[in-house]
C-alpha cells in the first residue's frame, strides 16, 4: 500500500538533532504496512489535522516506527477542540491503539506539541466582482460602477499562555483595473487587526484593534480600536461591552467622505464609540440579541457634513428562530433616536432587515451550498458599517443569494439585489438601485 500522506509526520520528524536522537534509540518495532492506522493518519493529514513534511510524502515505501505513529497521534489529540465528530472518533481509536507509547513519551511529546503549536496561521485568496447600476444615483449610493478585487489575507495566531492570545489580520488588496492607488482604485496593504484576547472561564477580553460585530452585523461588521468585554461566553445569555473609537473613513459613509476631502473638507473623521450587545439563546432553536451604541463625532463639520446630531444614540433588537438545524429565520429592527433635521428624516434613521436562509456552504465539505432571500432596509442615518454584500448603503429592496463549496476550502458567491434608494419624497424621488455581487475564495 502506498503510504503518501499530504502532510503526514509531525513532531518527531520536524525536531532536529534531538528527536533524531531520540528516534534512533526507541525501543518500539516498526507498524506494519498492512496496519489501519496508516489509512487513519493518511486520513487526518489529507483533513488537515496532521502537518508534516513540506513535499506531503511519507518516505515512500518505507513503515515508520510506533514511536513515530504515536508522535503523530498526539498531534491529532492537541487539535481534538478542532475536529468534527468523525475525526475525533478516529483520534480516540488510534489513541486507544498507541496508549502504552504515548504514556511512555507523554512528557515530551507534549512539550514538543507545545512548542509546534505557539503559531497558527490561516487566510484566504479571494476574488470579488462588484456590478452597482439603476436609474440615476445621487450621492448616497455612490455612483454607478464595475469593481474587480483580488484580496490576500493572513491571520495569524500566536499562544502566550494558558489565557492569553495574541491575533492578527493583514489584508493586502489589489484592483486588476490599476497598477497603483488612487482616488479611484483601493490598491493596499494594511494591518486590519491587531489584538490580544485573554479568556478566563466564560469571560473574554479583547484589547486592540479588534473585530466589532452587532446583532446580524446591521449596524456593525467592521474593525474598531478599543477593548471589549463579553461576559458569559458560550452560555445561554451573554454580553459584551465595547469602548473605543472608529474612523469613518471605514465606514459605508467612506464614498461621501472621500468626496468631501476632494471638496476640501480637513476635519477628523474619527468618532468615539461605546457598545453594548446582549444575547439569549434559550434553546438551539431560538436567539434574541439587542444593541445599543452610542457614537459621538470628533468633528462638527463632520455631524453637519452627514447631516446628522454630533452625537448619536442606536437601538435594536434582532432574532433568529430555526425550526430544523438547515433551515433559519431572522429579523430585526434598529433606530438612530437622533432629532430629525431638515436632510436627514425619519426614513433615513431606521433599518430592518427579514431573511430565510437554507442550509450553508461549508469550506471543508465539498458540494455543500447555502442559498437565502431577504428584504434589506438600510437606512443611511443608522447604518455604520454592514455586514451585507448585497445590499448597498441608504437603499431598500430584495436580496436573494447562494453559495456553493467546489471543492475543499474553494466557496463560491452569487448575490443580486433589486432595490431602491431610501428618499423622504416618493415616488417622485424613487429611483432604482440594483447590484450583481460574485465571489471566489479558497481558505487556507
Amino acid at each position: 500500500m502506498k503510504k503518501s500522506l499530504t502532510a503526514a509526520l509531525t513532531t518527531a520528524l520536524v525536531v532536529g538533532v534531538a528527536s533524531t536522537t531520540l528516534a534512533a534509540a526507541n525501543p518500539f518495532s516498526d507498524v506494519p504496512a498492512d496496519h489501519w492506522a496508516y489509512d487513519a493518519v493518511a486520513q487526518l493529514a489529507d483533513d488537515g489535522v496532521i502537518e508534516g513534511y513540506g513535499d506531503g510524502t511519507y518516505r515512500g515505501q518505507n513503515e515508520i516506527t510506533r514511536y513515530e505513529m504515536a508522535q503523530m497521534v498526539a498531534k491529532a489529540m492537541a487539535k481534538e477542540d478542532q475536529v468534527n465528530a468523525q475525526q475525533k472518533a478516529m483520534i480516540d481509536r488510534l489513541a486507544a491503539e498507541f496508549s502504552e507509547e504515548l504514556n511512555n513519551l507523554g512528557v515530551r511529546v507534549a512539550n514538543l506539541e507545545d512548542r509546534i503549536d505557539n503559531i497558527k496561521w490561516t487566510g484566504e485568496l479571494r476574488y470579488t466582482y462588484e456590478r452597482e447600476f439603476g436609474d440615476t444615483f445621487d450621492k448616497y449610493a455612490g455612483g454607478t460602477q464595475t469593481d474587480n478585487e483580488i484580496l490576500f489575507r493572513l491571520e495569524p495566531e500566536a499562544t502566550v499562555n494558558d489565557h492569553w492570545k495574541v491575533r492578527a489580520r493583514l489584508d493586502a488588496a489589489w484592483n486588476p483595473d490599476a497598477d497603483s492607488s488612487d482616488d479611484d482604485h483601493d490598491n493596499h496593504v494594511s494591518l486590519e487587526r491587531a489584538y490580544v484576547e485573554g479568556t478566563y472561564g466564560t469571560t473574554v477580553i479583547d484589547v486592540g484593534k479588534l473585530p466589532v460585530f452587532t446583532e446580524q452585523g446591521t449596524l456593525i461588521d467592521d474593525t474598531l480600536s478599543g477593548a471589549a468585554v463579553t461576559f458569559g461566553a458560550e452560555q445561554p445569555f451573554s454580553g459584551t461591552i465595547f469602548a473605543g473609537r472608529y474612523n469613518l473613513e471605514h465606514s459605508a459613509w467612506k464614498d461621501e467622505l472621500k468626496g468631501a476631502r476632494k471638496a476640501g473638507f480637513t476635519g477628523r473623521t474619527w468618532a468615539d464609540v461605546q457598545l453594548v450587545n446582549l444575547n439569549w439563546n434559550p434553546s438551539e432553536k431560538f436567539h434574541v440579541g439587542a444593541d445599543y451604541v452610542h457614537l459621538k463625532m470628533k468633528d462638527q463639520e463632520l455631524a453637519t457634513l452627514a447631516g446628522l446630531d454630533r452625537t448619536c444614540n442606536y437601538w435594536g433588537l434582532g432574532m433568529t428562530w430555526r425550526p430544523e438545524s438547515t433551515v433559519a429565520l431572522s429579523g430585526g429592527y434598529w433606530k438612530n433616536t437622533s432629532d430629525e433635521s431638515a436632510e436627514v428624516k425619519n426614513e433615513h434613521l431606521k433599518a430592518y432587515n427579514i431573511e430565510l436562509a437554507y442550509k450553508g456552504a461549508e469550506p471543508e465539505n465539498p458540494r455543500t451550498f447555502g442559498l437565502h432571500l431577504a428584504y434589506r432596509y438600510l437606512g443611511g442615518g443608522v447604518v455604520l458599517a454592514p455586514t451585507f454584500d448585497g445590499a448597498m448603503f441608504n437603499t431598500k429592496g430584495w436580496e436573494m443569494g447562494a453559495e456553493y463549496t467546489f471543492a475543499k476550502n474553494i466557496v463560491g458567491t452569487l448575490i443580486y439585489f433589486d432595490g431602491d434608494q431610501i428618499f423622504s419624497a416618493e415616488p417622485e424621488g424613487k429611483t432604482e438601485a440594483n447590484k450583481l455581487f460574485a465571489r471566489l475564495e479558497y481558505f487556507f
